[in-house]
């Protein structure tokens, strides 16, 4: 027997109801005992990323599973998994002792891609959930993206900006199921690779009620910002690999970083070309470094 039904938000726990008439664990969501389900013998992967593993461990146990696992029932009571391993042994990190997951049978594949290709066209479903479908589609269904494009008549660039929200971080893709956000938000704040900063933007987001061209902004600027930096670090890199400069240019440095009242860097190659850089970080700065050059002038 499975355990009780998981509730896990609005539509989801109904996510595949329409295969209800043809198999009725298509798309049950229950509680598993973790103990109770064996890894796939044919997983592909053997190595896991302890760090990630015991992040997704603390994400978990503050706010629970967001994407249930799959196993296929094997006996009445034991499951075999058949995808998510890595929420599977971060959730025994985390201590749960049940798990949410979707049942299926071994051979029910055709039934689930059905169920799932039609329900997908429901006009309840969140971002997430949607998301959730492709992505089962894909990995229980063996379908790729041109396949699920073909069924579900939607462009790849599509599917892929749903599938694109199953990385951000829980606490976003809790927002976005409970519509704190719009999928537009959440679009712009996943060309953001770094997850802190997606956290910190969202939260900024529901804190000053951000539309999603404002949000947009604040992508494109920190990721000008972080390419600046790059290239900061990148120059950093190639001064510390210049010859080391005569006792006459380090002077004429020092006396040009006063002047200007900024931090000079000189480059200069082994036959002698190069180029004198001058470093600002505001328009303000960069202003007052012209008004210098001018009376130089």
């Amino acid at each position: 027997m499975t355990g009780k039904k998981f509730s896990l938000g609005r539509g989801l726990g109904a996510l595949i109801e329409g295969a209800a008439n043809v198999n009725n664990e298509i798309g049950t969501v229950n509680e598993i005992d973790i103990n109770k389900i064996d890894v796939n013998p044919f997983q592909p992967r053997t190595k896991f990323d302890e760090d990630a593993i015991n992040k997704l461990a603390g994400s978990i146990k503050e706010l629970g599973i967001i994407q249930p696992i799959t196993v296929r029932k094997i006996d009445e009571d034991k499951y075999q998994l058949i995808t998510g391993e890595r929420r599977l042994r971060a959730s025994k990190i985390a201590g749960l002792t049940k798990i949410p997951a979707f049942v299926r049978q071994a051979e029910d594949t055709g039934m689930l891609e059905m169920a799932l290709v039609e329900n997908i066209q429901r006009e309840d479903l969140d971002s997430i959930e949607i998301a959730i479908s492709y992505q089962r589609l894909i990995e229980e269904c063996n379908l790729t993206q041109e396949n699920l494009s073909d069924r579900i008549g939607k462009n790849r660039s599509t599917i892929s900006n749903y599938l694109r929200l199953l990385k951000l971080p829980a606490e976003i893709q809790l927002g976005l199921r409970d519509k704190k956000i719009s999928m537009g938000h959440a679009r712009a704040i996943i060309n953001i690779e770094d997850a802190e900063i997606q956290i910190m933007i969202y939260q900024q987001i529901i804190k000053y009620d951000f539309s999603v061209r404002k949000v947009e902004e604040i992508v494109k600027e920190l990721g000008n910002e972080l390419i600046q930096s790059s290239n900061i670090e990148s120059n950093k890199e190639k001064i510390a690999k210049q010859p080391k400069l005569s006792e006459e240019y380090a002077q004429l440095k020092s006396h040009l970083t006063k002047h200007f009242k900024t931090n000079i860097e000189f480059i200069r190659n082994k036959k002698g070309k190069g180029k004198i850089i001058i470093p600002f970080r505001s328009d303000e700065e960069l202003e007052r470094i012209i008004a210098v050059l001018d009376k130089i002038s």
